[in-house]
């Protein structure tokens, strides 16, 4: 198995197919040609700036080709891509580049992060800048992704694995070679950035969305003839709930692998899904960014086992009580993982200490989710601990009350939080974004027939935009502190 770094996979699919689209975005495709060479003397321009082999650099952009030829950039100078949110708060974005000692950051205001050189939205390397390859180098690691932004105490997840591929081997994640990805999420999660990776070191002509919209979607899908699709719950209901004759017009025929992750699927949802295009194209996966090891359900496959995740493959999990020991079958508890191989690190942090169990050598690692295993083995996810409501001794799983809500044909997206109550310790509240009249009489009629009692929220608010962004992610515990400081 001969390795080659990522710079080099990506400048040998250029010069084989030069005229071949790489990526498209809401303005403009660019070839492997152009996106090679402009990723290029991105390079030579971000070495000016002193980025070097090692050095993290900090994008802050919004689904581009400009993000995409930063990223590249970085792997050119063996350096690491660090992606952020561009819509994150500027006190987030200064303590994840702190946290990082970012060399440089591409998509801030010169001066915004103190004499740390800083490259504005907009920027594009000088046109004459040089376009002579650069010496080969490998990142170590390939990205270094964020997390935790939410609890105010953001967290870098340094992958394990340095940039570089077998290219004789089959693309990961069923990636056709030469084929088209719709990529409708935002490139500084961690799934959308892997899965574009995935599809550009293949040849795959790499669809980027802008701000998602549903329509816009199935668009794209049938201009590219996109073959793989990867996407979130929150994007899956937004395309089911436009008007039928709408969703039907356009040719997703394309279409043979349907990639969702990142949330809960509700049931309803994907079986909708399933029906729609196929149970032979829709894949479900679910792991953390820190990647110990990793669930896949096929559709067919979860006909047979509705609501799981799949089996852990390669490694292994087990799910623990309170006390911390293994919980029979069908009992829910926090999920524990652990690597094939727990020599071996997948990630690292900085700024956050892993949660294990046991003997730190054992490997056994915890992102915080809960669920159950049944007696075959298939992994059923119920949320997270942190979000888990307890209603006067009873525990409320918010997806849970979310799946039902989003049943309605009049809930656009809904977030259930935990508010303080005399009586029960926590009473669920729930916010609706709604996209037609709906009365909270209806909404808890609509409830009744698919939760018992106690999980009803015992009050809603209505929202105005969207709950969740185009990655599917909701900042839970700002809404319910927010809810909490106008109570008191």
């Amino acid at each position: 198995m001969a390795l080659v770094s990522y710079a080099r996979q990506l400048a040998d699919l250029a010069a084989a197919d030069p005229d071949r689209p790489a990526v498209t975005d809401p303005t403009r495709t660019v070839t492997r040609r152009d996106l090679d060479l402009l990723a290029t003397r991105t390079a030579h321009a971000f070495a000016e700036l002193g980025v070097r082999a090692d050095d993290l650099v900090t994008i802050t952009l919004a689904n581009s080709v400009e993000f995409v030829a930063a990223t590249i950039a970085c792997w050119k100078l063996g350096a690491v891509p660090q992606p952020v949110s561009f819509l994150a708060p500027v006190r987030e974005v200064e303590a994840i580049v702190e946290l990082a000692d970012s060399r440089i950051v591409v998509g801030a205001e010169p001066g915004s992060h103190g004499t740390r050189p800083c490259l504005p939205r907009g920027w594009a390397p000088p046109a004459g800048a040089s376009t002579e390859p650069l010496p080969d180098a490998v990142s170590r690691p390939w990205k270094a992704m964020t997390s935790g932004g939410s609890t105010g105490r953001p967290k870098l997840i340094l992958a394990g694995d340095p940039a570089e591929i077998d290219p004789d081997a089959n693309p990961a994640l069923l990636i056709r070679r030469d084929g088209a990805l719709m990529m409708p999420g935002p490139l500084y999660h961690n799934g959308p950035f892997v899965w574009s990776t995935t599809g550009l070191l293949a040849g795959s002509h790499l669809v980027l969305g802008g701000r998602f919209d549903a329509e816009t979607t199935l668009q794209l899908i049938e201009r590219h003839r996109c073959d793989t699709m990867y996407i979130v719950p929150t994007m899956m209901h937004r395309i089911w709930r436009l008007p039928t004759e709408v969703r039907e017009r356009y040719d997703v025929s394309s279409l043979l692998v349907v990639w969702h992750l990142a949330a809960p699927c509700p049931p309803w949802l994907k079986h909708a899904w399933i029906d729609w295009l196929g149970a032979d194209k829709i894949f479900e996966l679910y792991a953390g960014t820190e990647a110990q090891t990793a669930t896949i359900i096929t559709g067919a496959e979860w006909l047979e086992h509705r609501g799981s995740v799949g089996r852990p493959a390669p490694g292994t999990m087990k799910i623990v009580g309170a006390d911390g020991a293994e919980l029979p079958a069908d009992q829910v508890g926090e999920i524990f993982m652990r690597n094939a191989d727990p020599a071996k690190r997948t990630y690292r942090y900085i700024g956050a200490e892993a949660r294990t169990l046991g003997d730190p050598g054992e490997g056994w690692e915890s992102l915080g989710d809960m669920g159950r295993i049944d007696a075959d083995g298939y992994l059923f996810l119920s949320d997270r601990s942190a979000d888990m409501i307890l209603v006067g001794g009873s525990n409320v799983y918010p997806a849970e009350v979310e799946s039902a809500l989003e049943e309605h044909p009049a809930v656009g997206s809904a977030v259930v939080i935990g508010l303080a109550d005399d009586d029960l310790g926590k009473r669920p509240h729930a916010l609706v974004h709604a996209t037609a009249d709906v009365t909270d009489d209806d909404l808890r009629a609509h409830l009744a027939e698919r939760l018992v009692r106690y999980k009803i929220p015992r009050s809603f608010e209505r929202v105005a935009e969207p709950l969740r962004d185009d990655a599917g992610k909701v900042r839970r515990s700002a809404l319910a502190s927010e809810r909490a400081s106008a109570d008191e």
